[in-house]
Formats: C-alpha cells, structure tokens, sequence
C-alpha cells in the first residue's frame, strides 16, 4: 500500500500546502540559483559605498537624462525654498522674527555663494546623487558683522570615510565615521579634513579626522530600512540601467558615423590603373575618389560601383529607447516626461495622474526629511543665536511655533485648480490659509498686501473690476442683469450659466 500511496492526492493543508504559499522561499528548480546574503543595510553601504557614490557623480556629470533628473527632482522637492510661517500670536514679535529670519537667509551660506534656500537645493541634489548631505552649523564672533552669527557649511558624503569603523577611546563605538555612544546616541561625527577626491586642496592625502559634536551636525538623508545610519544615492536602483543605455547610444551613434563616411566601393580589374577623380596615394597605401555633383564615371571593362547602404537602427530602436528609459523613470521615481522631456504620449489626464502620485512622494520627503532634518533644527539653532547675541528680545520658546510651507505646485490646467479650490472654500471644505499656504505664500503676509494695496488704489481713486477684498466665485465671468430699456426682453440666464459653466 505504501507504493500506492504516493499517487494518491493529498489532503489540503500540511507542510507542502504551508510552503506552497511561500513561494519566494522554495529553493526547487527555478529558484535554485538565488541566493542573495542576508545583509544589513549598514554593511552594504560600508562595503560598496564609495564605489556606488563615485560611479553616481559620474553618471550625474555625462549622462544627459541623469542630469535632467537630478535637476526635475531638486526643482520639485524644494523649488524655491521651503519657507517658515511663524505661529506667534504677538503680531509684532510674529513680524520682528519674519524679518530678521529674511535678512539672515542671505547671509546664511559660509561659502557665500547662496541664501538658505540655495542651500536647500544643493542638499536636495545631493541628495539624488549621495543620497545624504552633512550641513554644520557654525557659530561666528560679533565682529564679523552678521545679523545673527550663525552659518551653515555644506559638507559632501566624501567628507566623513565609510571606513572607519572602530572603538573610540572613550568607549564609544564609531560606525561609517559615526560616533554613538552605550545606549546609541549620535555624539560627534569624525570628517576628513580634506575631500579625498580634490587634488587641488594642499594636503589632500591625509587620512587624519576631526571630531565634531552631533550637535553642531545636521545629516540630512532618506531612511529607507529601520537602524540605517548612512543614506543611499537616489539614482542607485537606476544606475546600471542609464550606464549600459548610454554605451548603446554612444555604439550606435558611432556605427552610424562610421557607415556614414563610406559612400561607395569601387572594383577594379586592373588595380594599377588610376580612376577619374582619384586622388594620391596617402602612406598607408589608400587613395580617395571624390565624386562632384553631375559627374559621369565612365567604367573600364570588368569595373564595378557599389554604393554603401548601411544598417538602419530598425524599427524597435524607439519602442527599446521608450521601454527602457520607462524603466529608467520607475526606478527613481520619476515621472517619464521629467527624465526625457518627452510629451509625445502624453495628455491632460495621463499628466495629471502621473503628477499626483508623483507629489505624494515628494511631499513625504519634504515634510519626512528636508523640513525635519534641515529646517526645523536649523530655525531652533538660529533662534538660540538671536536671542543670545540681541538680535532678538525674545525668549527662544516663545518665537518657537513654525510651520514650514513647500513651494507651490503648478498643474496642468491651473484655472480648474483655483475653481475648485473657490467652491472648497466656499462650503467650508477647507480654509483660506490651507489654500494660500498649497501656493508656497504666508496667508498674513497676502492679506497684508491686499490690504496695502486696496488703501493705495482707494487713496488714488482706482477702480478694478475686483478688488482684493471681494471675490466672484468659481465663475470668472458673471451674469449680466437685464436692461429694463431694451425692448429686446431679458436674456435667457440658463443658457448663460450652460455658457459659463462649458
């Protein structure tokens, strides 16, 4: 019976159905040959970091479509800046910080080179192509004329060694450069005092660190598994791709050239005898013959012309390109239009819903790492340093309430946008503030300005067809009321809203 046994069917459940449903986990015939090392985070990056961060600034620099994302990823996480809104209640103190914070923001770059959002837009690159970037804050002295003495330093990836992985003599425990301490604090982090890879800074092959405290360190970059302490290049899982796309095209554009240059051979029966139009012979034993337009080559006996016909890219180049470079756009996140510039396929509908999810995963980046890590431990150290030096006569905790406010998104068909966003306003959906604040401006600060600027038109005598303080509606057209002396009667006023609303 036993022999039977093993062509009967076997009852549901057991330890084959329970493996059956893991099916990632079978290691049988198709799957026998992946294997992949059960690997932290941490130890991949400490063991393949500086290889992947070289090979990602290469890729940035020489590889038109990588650069162009770099570009449409820092353009859309921090356009023009992520600004502060204060939430003090005391309206002069909320308008004494405004300004002084507006006044810092260009002295903010140690460098001198940027304001603060400038600042923000060299993280946000460094963060697609590092995928982390160091920013230290820098106390300066009362001489040196600054608003608030405070500065940031931008520090590359470079800066602080993958490699130096050891045991302090504190007791502490350093990891990738990092220094934590018993209960796994960050304390200091130990930078290289000149960038490995710059040749022109003087003593740019010492090895030796400094160590600065954690406190005076901001370590911007994206956490994408739980314990990671060094950030991944955003253009990692596109590499290889790009690279070996970018070899193709360089190949073929190269074959294309070189085919390009033949426009025909010619066969001789007597190879001594010189043609028309052949020129002399070079060192290597080759003559040229050139053909003028309206030539007519008489041909000797035997001799033959075959014009060159070269090999077409063929018809599945484009659908290759559009597949790959597809690919290339999902792997970093990226909608396909912004990676290539290509719009060809693309229609209001397909653009709008690209960009929504697009911007849901910008907007976690923003509020998840620019502002947590950059913006909001920056505006605390700042307002410490203010109200430390007088540039402030405030308590740090008082001025302390911000919200910060992403640049605003444009879309595609703008005038629905704000139509909508009327009639949310209008059936209390949602508040004027969130709607001023999703364009990238201070809603005290816009109503400031509309009153400013309706006392200046009323002072003036102007008339606008609305002012600031009113609004039309989701309409932008409004119904006109009938003239009670024409004697062509009122208008029809439902195929004037039928009009409006198409």
């Amino acid at each position: 019976m036993a022999f039977f046994d093993k062509f009967r069917r076997q009852k549901p459940g057991g330890p084959e159905a329970m493996r059956a449903r893991l099916e990632g986990a079978m290691a049988k015939r198709r799957l026998r040959g992946w294997n992949p090392p059960l690997e932290n985070i941490n130890a991949l990056v400490a063991s393949g970091g500086p290889r992947l961060l070289a090979r990602s600034r290469e890729l940035v620099v020489t590889n038109g479509y990588a650069a162009n994302a770099c570009e449409a990823f820092a353009a859309n996480l921090v356009g023009d800046g992520i600004k502060p809104s204060s939430l003090i209640r005391d309206a002069n103190l909320r308008d004494q910080v405004q300004k002084l914070w507006l006044a810092w923001t260009d002295e903010a770059d140690s460098d001198g080179l940027t304001d603060f959002y400038g600042l923000q837009a060299i993280v946000a690159r460094e963060m697609f192509v590092a995928g982390e970037c160091f920013v230290r804050l820098r106390s300066r002295r009362a001489e040196d004329g600054l608003m608030v003495p405070l500065q940031l330093q931008l520090l590359q990836s470079e800066m602080l060694p993958f490699d130096k992985t050891e045991t302090a003599p504190n007791g502490n425990r350093i990891r990738c450069g990092i220094e934590f301490d018993l209960i796994g604090r960050r304390v200091a982090y130990h930078f290289r005092r000149h960038h490995p890879g710059d040749s022109t800074e003087a003593g740019q092959g010492s090895t030796s660190t400094t160590r600065v405290p954690a406190e005076d360190v901001l370590h911007i970059y994206r956490p994408i598994d739980a314990g990671q302490i060094r950030g991944l290049p955003h253009i990692a899982p596109a590499m290889v791709r790009l690279f070996l796309l970018d070899q193709y095209d360089d190949a073929e554009l190269d074959r294309k050239k070189t085919a390009a240059m033949f426009a025909g051979f010619i066969t001789k029966t007597a190879p001594d005898d010189p043609m028309m139009g052949e020129g002399e012979v070079d060192l290597d034993g080759a003559a040229v013959a050139s053909l003028e337009p309206g030539t007519m080559q008489v041909l000797l006996p035997g001799e033959d012309v075959k014009f060159s016909s070269p090999a077409d890219v063929g018809g599945g180049y484009e659908a290759f390109q559009y597949r790959t470079l597809l690919a290339v756009s999902a792997s970093l996140g990226l909608p396909y239009h912004l990676v290539t510039g290509d719009v060809r396929q693309a229609n209001y509908s397909s653009l709008r819903a690209e960009l929504v999810e697009f911007r849901r995963r910008i907007g976690q980046l923003q509020h998840g790492v620019v502002a947590h890590q950059l913006c909001r431990p920056v505006w605390m150290r700042w307002l410490e340093t203010a109200a430390l030096s007088g540039a402030l006569e405030a308590a740090p905790s008082l001025a302390r309430p911000v919200q910060w406010i992403p640049p605003r998104w444009d879309w595609v068909d703008p005038l629905k946008d704000i139509q909508a966003q009327v009639l949310a306003m209008e059936a209390g959906i949602t508040s004027r503030r969130k709607v001023v604040e999703a364009t990238g401006y201070d809603v005290e600060e816009v109503d400031q300005e509309n009153a400013s600027d309706a006392q200046r038109a009323a002072d003036l005598g102007l008339m606008y067809r609305a002012s600031p303080g009113e609004t039309q509606g989701a309409r932008a057209t409004p119904i006109q009321e009938p003239n009670p002396n024409s004697s062509d009667g009122p208008p029809d006023r439902d195929a004037g809203t039928d009009l409006q609303q198409e």
